[in-house]
C-alpha cells in the first residue's frame, strides 16, 4: 500500500510503564499495511524511573527513525509532566493523548523543585488536539492495572487511520493469549474516554 506522507509518532512516559509494547503495537499496525515503520527507543538515567521516549516514523522511503522538534503528528505521554517536557515536539495542529497519572521524578521527590501545577490546562493553550484521562484508572476498570498502557493507546487510536480492526488485529499480534481479553477491554475503555475528552 502506497503511503506518501511520513507520520511522526512521539510516545514518552518513564521507566516500566510499558512503552516499549505500545510501540511494538503502533509497528505492527504499519507492518500490517505493508507501510515503512522505524522505532527508536532511548532510556534516561535508570531503567525504571528514568525518561523513556520512544520515536516511531512511518511511511514510504523513511530514512531516520528519529522525529525532529516541531515534527511529531502525534504525541502519546504516559505520565502528565512527561507530556510538557515533549511537547514541543509537536507539530503546530499536531494531537497528543496523555494520561493524567503522575509520577515525580527525583528533582520533586528529593524537595529540589515542585511538581508543576496546571500541565493539562497549559498543554490546551497549545493549539492541538488533546485527550487526557487517567489511563491507569481506565485499565483498572476494565479489570487490570497492568494495561495502562494499552488503554492510552486506545485514546490515542483516535488520532490514527486505523479501524478498531485493524488496533485488535495488531494487539493480538503482540499481547499474550492469556492477557488478550483484558487488555482489548482497557483499549476499548480508553477509546471511549478519548472519544468524550476530544468532543
Amino acid at each position: 500500500m502506497k503511503n506518501e506522507k511520513v507520520t511522526n509518532i512521539l510516545i514518552v512516559g518513564v521507566g516500566g510503564q510499558g512503552s516499549l509494547l505500545a510501540s511494538r503495537i503502533i509497528g505492527a499496525l504499519y507492518i500490517n499495511r505493508n507501510i515503512e515503520v522505524k522505532i527508536s527507543e532511548v532510556h534516561g538515567m535508570s531503567q525504571r524511573g528514568g525518561s523513556v521516549v520512544t520515536h516511531v516514523r512511518a511511511g514510504d522511503g523513511v530514512a531516520s527513525p528519529i522525529v525532529a522538534p516541531g515534527e511529531a503528528d502525534i504525541l502519546i505521554s504516559f505520565e502528565e509532566l512527561e507530556s510538557l517536557r515533549w511537547a514541543h515536539y509537536l507539530r503546530k495542529g499536531g494531537s497528543a493523548a496523555v494520561s493524567t497519572q503522575t509520577i515525580p521524578p527525583a528533582s520533586v521527590l528529593s524537595g529540589a523543585v515542585a511538581y508543576p501545577e496546571g500541565i493539562v490546562d497549559e498543554l490546551k493553550t497549545r493549539g492541538i488536539r488533546l485527550a487526557a484521562f487517567d489511563a491507569l484508572a481506565a485499565a483498572v476498570s476494565a479489570g487490570t492495572a497492568k494495561a495502562a498502557n494499552v488503554a492510552l493507546l486506545g485514546a490515542a487510536s483516535v488520532f490514527f487511520d486505523f479501524t478498531e480492526e485493524e488496533w485488535l488485529k495488531a494487539l493480538s499480534e503482540c499481547v499474550k493469549p492469556k492477557f488478550l481479553e483484558l487488555n482489548i477491554a482497557a483499549f476499548k475503555a480508553g477509546e471511549a474516554a478519548a472519544k468524550e475528552a476530544v468532543k
